[in-house]
């Protein structure tokens, strides 16, 4: 069954002084202000495109690396993803770093990285990213 999420963003002025909120509307979990500065400069509590971004690819990924390892007949205890999504103002998202550590008791260094590979490949989000060109992976097995 297909489902669909909604956000709404409501922006005032023009881009370099302008302000505006992104809604949470399917979830309800909150609003959040965005503006060009916390995109371009510092966050000063403000969010932006590329940290949205960033929490959906983490938690994609998660979610993927998750369902492959219990696949595998390993199951995750824990697994810590990072997504760091770097953005230059006139070039656009120009990488993305997923870092993920996890503890997944019964399997080898070498089978970790191979499902986080698959897992990055097979993420929904990485995939609707497929036009950023560095999207790299850190994959590190903690027991």
């Amino acid at each position: 069954m297909a489902t669909t999420r909604t956000a709404t963003t409501q922006w005032k002025g023009a881009l370099l002084d302008g302000s505006g909120t992104v809604s949470l509307d399917t979830s309800g979990v909150g609003t959040y202000d965005v503006s060009w500065a916390s995109r371009a400069e510092v966050a000063n509590g403000k969010t932006s495109p590329e940290e949205l971004i960033a929490a959906a690819h983490s938690s994609c990924f998660s979610m993927a690396f998750s369902h492959a390892l219990a696949g595998a007949g390993t199951p995750a205890e824990l697994l810590q993803t990072q997504a760091d999504v770097t953005f230059q103002p006139g070039e656009g998202i120009t990488g993305i770093v997923l870092s993920v550590k996890g503890t997944v008791p019964g399997i080898t260094a070498e089978a970790f990285e191979a499902l986080a590979q698959e897992a990055k490949a097979n993420c929904p989000v990485s995939q609707a990213l497929a036009a950023v060109k560095n999207i790299t992976l850190k994959a590190e097995l903690l027991s």
